[in-house]
Order: structure tokens, then C-alpha cells, then sequence
């Protein structure tokens, strides 16, 4: 996501760090905010992990329409909750 940010921001770095700093935590990926995404060769974060972590992508710039197909589809309800009160 701060690669993301450093791409498609306008801001300082300093309030990139912030914003995608807050979004990890809003999405639940705190606990897995140094992991890399992985590769067709290891896997390392869950597909739940990795559609939050898709949808973090989109939103670091603050849309200001975010469309997505099915954003809850494959994971737990708990999850699904969470990414539906972040959107």
C-alpha cells in the first residue's frame, strides 16, 4: 500500500505513512502489515489478506467512487462486516 500511495498520492510522505497507516489497521491487516503479498511460488498472506489488501490499494487515494464486484466474496463474516463499514 505505500507503494501504492508513493505512485498515486499527491502528499508529502509523511502524510502518505499516516493515511496507509490507518487504512491497514480500518482493514485488519495490521498484524501482517511487513509480509509480502507472495508469488505464484510461496504463499504468504491469506486470500482474505490479499482482497483486503486490494481493496486498501484503491482506496489510499480517496476515490471518490469505488466500484466493487463482489468485495466480500470469500471471507468470513467478520471480515465482510469490517470491509463494509471501511467502504
Amino acid at each position: 500500500m505505500v507503494f501504492a500511495s508513493r505512485l498515486r498520492s499527491n502528499k508529502t510522505m509523511e502524510e502518505q505513512d499516516v493515511e496507509v497507516d490507518a487504512l491497514i489497521k480500518e482493514l485488519g491487516l495490521w498484524n501482517v502489515r511487513n509480509t509480502s503479498v507472495g508469488s505464484w511460488k510461496k504463499k504468504t498472506i491469506s486470500g482474505g489478506e490479499r482482497k483486503r489488501c486490494s481493496i486498501g490499494v484503491e482506496l489510499i487515494i480517496d476515490p471518490s467512487l469505488l466500484i466493487l464486484d463482489e468485495p466480500t466474496s470469500g471471507l468470513d463474516s467478520w471480515n465482510a462486516l469490517n470491509i463494509c463499514k471501511t467502504l
